[in-house]
């Protein structure tokens, strides 16, 4: 029996086994494609990981910089967790949540529970991300129907927001580029500016940038009305707009409009969530917040299996149970909500990020931080900017403009391919190159992975001076 439950690693598609780069032409309708090649678009290859690293398909080893893509949080190849999903499959491997559950849910519901700031105690699962956001929302909608309040629907988001691809969640999202041919719940949403220090006006300080976005908040709402407007949701650090850390004290400000208005404070922690500040959530640990739901995804399991959630304040659900509609239905769920195989890796995936790997996220971020801080050294470098594990490298034409680079939108993907070929994977957005490893990363392979950022950008300026494009 024992041998029959020996993981076998080898029983994979190896890269280049039929040909795979032409039948992703052939068949493969990647993410986020354009319309000039969708459909007909292969990229880049990757056939295995372990520890930090990753390897292509001709067999170079690169260090993961996003670790996937936010998610990889205690390395790839951790037997401990393919073992877990094995034995959780051959022990139950699927079970309908309508009127049947099972263990690994009900325990990692516990566990988040213990976890979570303030009165955050229950769980709704979720297959990742976008559909965490999707239900946090359809639950304030249902929230305020059940308490006879159904004008009290618009949601709050802001510029350089990113909160998902379903349709209410993608509605938020304040990057223009993800909606220029995309429709949305327009008039469910309102934008607030972002919260990004290095964007704000020359002459203006952080006091009064700060001071700025509060002011902006609390006259919407005014504007407004707060008994139209149902939710804020908010990242604590914009992640895929650029890694962008509100100004201190900033968020606190707006949970207490927030919490004056009867507005719902949704804290989208999808990639800050499991680790990657250096706790499993960052909303109390790091900023001091008490929100009435959390959303996450990705580090719950590492990116070994898709899995999210929405936790919800136990102030809201006592309301609806002493609401006087008892009969009214909560019409919302997945078919793989508590999927036994995914919150079995979650529990597992807990383990070990409680056994060590927080304290080392902890200890190494600092370093981390300062390393990547070194490349603003470099002329096309505006600002190194982030927090815990995760890290944004933003290049402008000149810093006194701070200019991003209009001339030339592919930096970000110049400066991956160059260390690509030096061995290391980046996250390109436009000007911008997003750094997340894994949280077990080493000071060693820190160092490794800034030098090698450092090439990578060195040699893009060279192409960019010698092409005319940049002067610097």
């Amino acid at each position: 029996m024992a041998a029959a439950r020996e993981i076998k690693a080898r029983e994979v598609v190896e890269p280049g086994d039929d040909d795979a780069v032409e039948l992703a032409k052939r068949h493969l309708v990647q993410p986020w494609p354009y319309a000039g090649s969708v459909g007909a678009e292969a990229r880049a290859l990757i056939g295995e990981g372990e520890d930090i690293y990753i390897t292509d398909a001709s067999g170079k080893r690169l260090i993961d910089g996003p670790a996937g893509m936010w998610c990889i949080n205690v390395g790839h190849r951790r037997e401990e967790l393919a073992r877990v999903m094995y034995d959780q499959a051959m022990a139950l491997s699927y079970n309908t949540p309508w009127y049947t559950m099972n263990a690994p849910s009900a325990e990692l519901a516990r566990r988040i529970a213990d976890a979570a700031p303030g009165d955050l105690s229950h769980t709704f699962f979720t297959t990742g991300g976008s559909s965490a956001v999707e239900t946090a929302l359809r639950f304030m909608q249902f929230y305020n129907n059940v308490r006879g309040r159904p004008e009290k629907k618009l949601i709050l988001s802001r510029g350089g927001a990113y909160h998902g691809s379903t349709y209410l969640s993608a509605s938020l999202n304040g990057r223009p580029r993800d909606r220029h041919w995309m429709d949305g719940a327009d008039e469910l949403v309102i934008k607030l500016s972002s919260p990004d220090p290095f964007r704000r006006p020359k002459e203006m300080s952080i006091d009064a940038f700060t001071d700025f976005l509060v002011d902006q908040f609390r006259d919407t709402v005014a504007r407004v009305g707060a008994g139209r407007i149902g939710a804020f949701v908010g990242e604590p650090v914009q992640a895929s707009g650029g890694v962008v850390v509100p100004p201190d004290g900033y968020l606190k400000r707006i949970r207490e409009i927030c919490r004056e208005n009867d507005i719902l404070y949704v804290s989208d922690e999808v990639v800050t969530g499991f680790g990657r500040l250096g706790h499993v959530f960052a909303s109390g640990e790091v900023f001091g917040l008490d929100p009435d739901m959390i959303t996450f995804a990705k580090g719950v399991t590492s990116g070994y299996f898709p899995l999210g959630g929405v936790i919800i304040s136990e102030r809201l659900l006592e309301k609806l149970r002493r609401s006087n509609h008892p009969d009214a239905l909560f019409g919302h769920g997945l078919t793989y909500t508590s999927h036994p195989i995914g919150c079995a890796v979650a529990l597992k995936n807990l383990d070990l990020l409680e056994e060590g790997v927080l304290q080392h996220a902890r200890e190494i971020a600092p370093y981390f931080q300062a390393r990547l801080k070194t490349l603003e050294e470099l002329p096309l470098v505006g600002e190194v900017r982030g927090a815990g594990l995760m890290a944004c490298v933003e290049c402008v034409a000149d810093r006194e403009s701070k200019d991003p680079l209009q001339l030339d939108k592919d930096v970000g993907k110049r400066i991956d391919a160059h260390c690509h070929e030096l061995g290391l994977l980046v996250r390109p957005l436009i000007n911008m190159c997003v750094m997340s490893p894994p949280l077990i990363i080493s000071r060693e392979q820190i160092d490794d992975m800034v030098a090698i950022l450092r090439e990578g950008i060195s040699r893009t300026m060279d192409d960019l001076r010698k092409e005319g494009v940049w002067r610097g």
